[in-house]
């Protein structure tokens, strides 16, 4: 077959509201077919109706020249067809092994040869994970690796990715592109969403750009540069925009907001000092595991820093420790987690909804009043703001695109008004124009004297967004530098030596 996967003129509409329409795609066996595009272009709905999350409304769906219309995801991957999602989907109380092989369960399971079988599966991918480990201990990037191992043990025809090397290390990146090449010699079909646009240009054969619901430019990928990518993506250039091509004067010290010392943390946050300073962007940069969204949370009270020798906290000189983010919040601290499904949105609410629970939080509600046409100001405010693409008023948080779901949990968080923020992976599996955006709020935020981190796993946004850089390594700080004097080779240096 010249084709495995083949879209006809296939629409699909939520509410009335169109996601795509009048698609043309296709998709060819051994090759790696990258699905280019903003927040809500549709790549994901596509991608889902693929996987057998969703149906067409209107078109067809061929496969290897059949019609076809899944009603799950599980008719889709007994077929051949195996998506690893943007936000993983593994059960958390079960091992890393259990998740692996759920589903292939035999009658009788010998638990320590599953692990060792787990084990040798994951070394063979080149993914350091601990098959006993459970699930919910795991960290993003770790549950990535599982997840992609997961697809990659079905055996499938055609693996989807979303967003798969958003939370990987340089390293681990390697071994999953490595990993990508074997697949396509063997004969699968890799469809790969991404916004690393350098990433898909250099290892896929075919790129498909989507704006709007539509498909927008496909060839091949050697037709492309990452200009013209932009320019179709977004229908402008953000070359000079996008992460900070020209250098700027950092701002000034403003008052101590935040001081940390000594603090320390389960063995994951090590006697780490630090300090955070108002009007200014305090950038963390580590390798993933180095501790830095442990740091934030304890600062923020989602974690207890250790009972006995767990350092000091001072919040505006006055000495604090938070068991739970509540009272934190209330004294104008405020995280945005890296994990946005896991505990960043209510997923089943609206985007209104979402928001307004984000003011009820911070007090100014005593009575906890709910109010639809509240909910409804609050969405038209922020949405405005934060240029928010809904499907529909109603559309529930679960139905938006990721980066759409990423500007409300930020607009739930700035609806707290606080004094201090902390963004964990503010951009992660959000395209380029809202990558922008979101730089240029964080920007704002800081030239309106408030106190803000940004911990990030990307270098250049880290130099972007930063007038100070904090580098972790094994739980601790370890290196502190304006942003004039640093470099790429010098913060990745400080974070591997």
């Amino acid at each position: 077959m010249d084709t495995i996967i083949e879209f006809k003129n296939a629409s699909k509409t939520f509410g009335g509201v169109a996601a795509f329409k009048k698609v043309d795609f296709t998709v060819k066996p051994g090759e790696i077919h990258a699905l280019l595009g903003e927040n809500g272009a549709g790549k994901s709905t596509l991608t889902k109706v693929m996987s057998g999350v969703y149906r067409l409304t209107e078109g067809k769906l061929l496969f290897d020249g059949r019609e076809v219309d899944f009603g799950s995801p599980s008719d889709a991957l007994k077929s051949g067809i195996a998506m690893v999602f943007q936000e993983t989907n593994l059960v958390p109380a079960m091992t890393v092994a259990q998740n692996l092989y759920l589903g292939e369960e035999k009658i009788f399971n010998r638990l320590r040869g599953l692990n060792i079988q787990a084990r040798q599966f994951l070394v063979g991918m080149g993914f350091q994970v601990d098959p006993t480990a459970q699930v919910s201990t795991l960290g993003a990037a770790h549950k990535q690796m599982v997840e992609i191992a997961r697809a990659v043990h079905h055996k499938a025809r055609v693996i989807i990715f979303d967003e798969p090397t958003a939370t990987l290390t340089p390293e681990e990146k390697r071994h999953f592109f490595n990993l990508l090449s074997r697949l396509v010699k063997q004969g699968v079909a890799v469809v790969f969403i991404t916004h690393a646009l350098e990433e898909a240009l250099q290892v896929a054969d075919r790129v498909t750009v989507m704006r709007d619901g539509e498909i927008v430019a496909s060839g091949k990928a050697a037709d492309f540069t990452r200009n013209s990518v932009v320019q179709a993506m977004v229908g402008r250039n953000l070359t000079e925009t996008l992460h900070g091509s020209a250098q700027r004067t950092p701002r000034p010290y403003g008052e101590k907001v935040l001081s940390v010392e000594n603090l320390s943390c389960a063995g994951l946050v090590r006697n780490s000092s630090f300090s955070v300073f108002a009007g200014q962007v305090t950038g963390m940069f580590g390798l993933v595991g180095a501790g830095r969204t442990e740091m934030a949370k304890v600062v923020a009270g989602a974690m207890k820093r250790d009972l006995f020798h767990g350092g000091e906290i001072r919040l505006f000189g006055k000495s604090v420790r938070y068991r739970v983010p509540r009272p934190a919040v209330m004294d104008g601290i405020v995280y945005v987690t890296e994990d946005r499904k896991l505990d960043g949105f209510f997923e089943t609410m609206t985007a209104g909804q979402n928001l307004q629970i984000g003011e009820l939080s911070n007090g100014d509600n005593p009575f906890s009043i709910v109010s639809l046409s509240r909910a409804k100001d609050l969405v038209a405010d922020w949405g405005s703001r934060l240029k928010l693409k809904q499907i529909s008023d109603k559309a529930r948080m679960i139905e938006l695109s990721g980066g759409n779901q990423q500007k409300v949990v930020i607009a739930k968080s700035l609806i707290q008004k606080p004094k201090l923020i902390i963004f964990d992976e503010p951009t992660r599996g959000v395209d380029v124009g809202a990558i922008v955006e979101i730089h240029q709020l964080i920007s704002e935020l800081a030239d309106q004297g408030m106190a803000v981190v940004v911990i990030s796993s990307y270098l250049p946004e880290i130099l972007a967004v930063s007038d100070r850089i904090l580098v972790v390594k094994r739980g601790r700080v370890v290196e502190e530098m304006m942003v004039a004097d640093a470099t790429e080779e010098k913060i990745m240096f400080a974070a591997v030596h």
